[in-house]
């Protein structure tokens, strides 16, 4: 009897599964007491710690290639995150937000979601967040930008005007050592 074509293939998208499942497999495993796993989820800034949650079912986060989603059992990853909302759901049902202005994401052994990020903002309303905290983030982003390229643009002219100095001809030797101090003041010491 002639196996299925895309058996193989199957049984492969099991074994490589992030989150754990196997397709087509239902749920996964509840643990020994009934409770269906969870992850812990840490958001931190460099001032506080803005979020610990136990009982996490499922997270949803941002990263420059799009959204995503991380259930208990995932690989473990690494990203780095833009300003954005991230969204998790309790094992109860509940949804919370916490706006995130950038950072960097890490999930551990498929059970700790860890969040570094400058500044962080939770709120269980995600419109508001979405409305407030966000355009507030990406302001402040778009002035760290503006004041970067000002910056730039300062020394570049900087190093325009040494070189101008130098290539002039207008520069001389300057001595060097114990010498130049009495050469610079007129020969006191």
């Amino acid at each position: 009897m002639p196996r299925h074509p895309r058996g193989r293939n199957r049984r492969l998208g099991g074994s490589l599964a992030v989150h754990g499942r196997r397709p087509g497999r239902g749920a996964p495993a509840r643990n020994g007491r009934g409770a269906r796993p969870a992850v812990k989820l840490v958001v931190t800034t460099p001032l506080a710690l803005v979020v610990e949650a136990d009982d996490v079912a499922h997270l949803r986060a941002e990263d420059e290639t799009g959204a995503f989603g991380i259930l208990p059992g995932h690989a473990d990853f690494l990203t780095t995150l833009g300003p954005s909302v991230m969204s998790w759901r309790d094992r109860r049902g509940a949804e919370h937000h916490v706006a995130v202005r950038g950072g960097v994401l890490e999930v551990r052994d498929g059970r700790t979601v860890s969040v570094a990020t400058r500044e962080a903002i939770v709120d269980d309303d995600l419109h508001r967040l979405e409305a407030e905290a966000l355009a507030a983030f990406r302001h402040r982003a778009e002035e760290e930008k503006a004041a970067r390229t000002d910056a730039q643009r300062l020394y570049l002219a900087a190093v325009r005007r040494i070189c101008r100095f130098l290539g002039s001809g207008q520069a001389r030797a300057m001595p060097v050592g114990p010498a130049a101090a009495t050469t610079r003041n007129g020969g006191r010491p």
